[in-house]
């Protein structure tokens, strides 16, 4: 008798903390709905031809947030001259399931001078201290690397994915 008490307690302790427990991922949907997203100033001095606003491509969110891999989307990337000889790529804008990101490469004489993700999820306090975090990382990682072949950020897999996928595409349009 002794057993079962104490089996029965144990089976309605543990539903009652497994049903209680709040995941994260239940608020962040919304702010990806939302279409919340953070972009950093373009450079002065930069001419933008043929480049496209970032907002117009967070538009639409999947309703499938299950899936852990990114889909891309194409937006029109755009590549810069500035006053410096250097040149700005701008890689596809690729929709994760936390929300879009794009990577923009600075490129001096065949090489990588600067990374920095223009467009990335920031719709609550969660992704921007991830972010804040793992993007500075990514930066450093592909002007030592010269190449898309880096490591990704731990508790950063989602956004560095994207991040991955973006900046392929604009190192493949910078032709390196």
């Amino acid at each position: 008798m002794r057993r079962i008490t104490v089996w029965s307690l144990s089976t309605l302790t543990s539903l009652v903390l497994l049903f209680s427990y709040h995941t994260s991922t239940a608020g962040s949907g919304v702010a990806s709905a939302a279409g919340t997203v953070a972009q950093a100033p373009t450079v002065a001095g930069s001419s933008s031809s043929g480049s496209s606003d970032s907002s117009s491509s967070s538009g639409s969110v999947s309703g499938s947030s299950s899936s852990d891999s990114p889909s891309s989307s194409s937006s029109g990337s755009s590549s810069s001259g500035t006053s410096s000889g250097s040149t700005t790529y701008s890689g596809d804008t690729v929709q994760t399931r936390w929300g879009p990101v794009q990577v923009q490469i600075t490129v001096e004489n065949g090489t990588i001078t600067k990374s920095e993700a223009v467009v990335y999820p920031n719709g609550n306090h969660e992704d921007a201290q991830i972010n804040g975090y793992a993007l500075p990382i990514l930066d450093q990682e592909v002007v030592q690397q010269q190449s898309a072949s880096i490591d990704m950020v731990s508790g950063a897999t989602v956004t560095s994915e994207g991040y991955l996928q973006s900046l392929q595409s604009a190192i493949d349009q910078a032709h390196l």
